[in-house]
């Protein structure tokens, strides 16, 4: 958890405990772990309120996480060549610096809102939030947030999606999903990716890490792709398909509806 390291204090939220803030004083000396609870608490109302304008809009938003360099961005750039034609995407792209990845989505016709958190090793709810004034969704049907490359504090931060998707890559190892459960718990899909390079790293076992995630009581599928050769692209496109519809479904059922963490399974 971020509470450990401060980082639960990001340039989003930092207004609640600065002069003013709605978190500024304390209720009798209460230690710092309380105001930092209490941030989280602020962070998840506003996430609700991320997840409501998705929701008027008909939009589905869908957060990759993942180690920096697992290939989110590649990932993505594979994605908008399969599904540009099909569906209207757009991305928010959390890095602590530089727009490189986002100009990266440019190149391919594609809008990015590029969020630089500075010191935070994640995005917050805030910063989505104010990204989300920069973003009309009138005519988008899937929202990318790539997250901040992290396998600890991205886990602990709603943000209003609707469903997580963690990256684990060939070159990390299989032991991923035992170092950092809570943040493989968070999964509705694990994907794992640069898997053209299985022959080449054979001590990575897809069944170890597997059986790593089933320890964690998930039922999250695990995806071979590539987003170099393409190889099992077309059951995460697949997956992506079925998430909008049944996300369009929900809405239709419940203008209400909450689908966080809706789409665990495909066989």
């Amino acid at each position: 958890m971020c509470d450990t390291c401060g980082c639960n204090v990001t340039p989003g939220n930092e207004h609640l405990i600065s002069a003013g803030g709605k978190l500024e004083k304390t209720e009798g000396g209460r230690e710092a772990i309380t105001v930092l609870h209490d941030l989280l608490t602020e962070n998840d109302h506003t996430a609700q309120h991320n997840r409501e304008h998705f929701n008027a809009h008909g939009v589905i938003a869908i957060n990759l996480m993942s180690s920096p360099g697992a290939g989110k961005t590649a990932l993505l750039e594979a994605t908008i060549k399969a599904l540009g034609d099909e569906f209207q995407l757009a991305v928010i792209e959390g890095d602590l610096e530089t727009e490189n990845d986002a100009e990266r989505i440019r190149s391919h016709g594609v809008t990015a809102i590029q969020i630089t958190t500075g010191s935070a090793c994640h995005l917050d709810a805030y910063m989505v939030h104010d990204a989300l004034h920069q973003l009309d969704l009138s005519n988008v049907d899937i929202v990318f947030i790539e997250n901040v490359g992290n396998l600890v504090c991205p886990a602990s931060f709603d943000l209003g999606q609707h469903s997580n998707v963690v990256l684990l890559s060939v070159p990390e190892g299989d032991d991923k999903p035992a170092k950092y459960p809570v943040m493989f718990r968070t999964a509705d899909m694990v994907m794992l990716s640069k898997a053209d390079l299985l022959p080449v790293l054979d001590d990575f076992s897809p069944q170890r890490a597997e059986q790593h995630l089933r320890n964690l009581a998930s039922p999250a599928a695990l995806i071979h792709t590539s987003a170099k050769t393409g190889d099992g692209l077309e059951i995460w496109l697949q997956w992506l398909r079925e998430a909008v519809m049944e996300h369009h479904c929900a809405l239709q059922a419940s203008p209400h509806a909450q689908t966080h963490h809706h789409h665990h399974e495909h066989s």
